[in-house]
């Protein structure tokens, strides 16, 4: 049986190279986008030209909590199963302390921690016939902030928390893995040269990652050892390895 992945937040950017990278291994795809409707059909013609109904579009807004029983339900619906669920899906934005909103909170914890909670949740019949995987985008900074981004660091946090939990509470059946990226695109709010540069200097390895360098890492986690379980990979260039200025 072909094995069936559903990426959130799949349609650009980093997740586009995860849709690309998993659609060229064989499985068939389902591609979630929220906005980006444009995108994610220019991406499902691309990959079903190659491959002849290996991809379905799912739109969803993962703010609407109450709608991702019915957005799982929808997934299943598109191939009957799923093998594995990459938690992709992100928002991301400065919110400076002392101007920080409910609806701040509300978007960045809904996208970067509750919905990967409710999704895995509402995913797992599948995930444990399949004895599938669980793959969720983290943040080098999840542990220790990232300066006027509190709320998303938060958030990211608890990502973290529920990969190790979900790990240990869902073994054999289920595998759950994370990376945490460090620089690989510049966000799409605008950095000045000078915050490039800083940027820059704090990775040993001297340059921003690349989107396939991650799907590449999305591969291994899924294909990969079947003992390995409960890991955060940093994709981040040695940048957590050492103490240097914020950007």
């Amino acid at each position: 049986m072909t094995q069936v992945a559903l990426i959130t937040g799949a349609a650009r950017r980093i997740g586009a190279d995860i849709s690309q990278m998993l659609h060229r291994q064989g499985m068939n795809l389902i591609v979630h986008y929220h906005h980006s409707e444009h995108e994610a059909r220019v991406l499902a013609e691309e990959l079903n030209r190659l491959r002849a109904g290996s991809v379905k579009l799912l739109q969803q807004d993962l703010t609407d909590l109450n709608a991702i029983n019915a957005m799982a339900d929808s997934a299943m619906g598109c191939f009957g199963h799923v093998s594995a669920l990459i938690n992709n899906a992100s928002a991301f934005y400065p919110t400076r302390f002392g101007n920080i909103t409910p609806a701040h909170w509300l978007e960045l914890s809904a996208t970067n921690a509750a919905a990967p909670l409710l999704l895995s949740q509402a995913l797992l019949p599948s995930l444990r016939q399949e004895r599938g995987s669980i793959v969720n985008l983290l943040d080098i900074h999840a542990a220790n902030g990232l300066k006027d981004h509190l709320p998303y660091s938060m958030a990211k946090n608890a990502l973290v928390t529920l990969t190790r939990a979900l790990a240990a509470e869902l073994a054999p059946q289920v595998r759950v893995n994370g990376i945490a990226p460090g620089p690989i695109l510049w966000p799409e709010h605008e950095l000045d040269n000078e915050q490039k540069q800083r940027v820059l200097d704090s990775v040993p390895m001297g340059r921003l990652g690349t989107p396939s360098e991650i799907a590449d890492t999305v591969r291994f986690l899924l294909q990969g050892p079947a003992y390995l379980t409960g890991q955060i990979i940093a994709i981040d260039g040695g940048r957590s390895c050492q103490s240097l200025p914020e950007a």
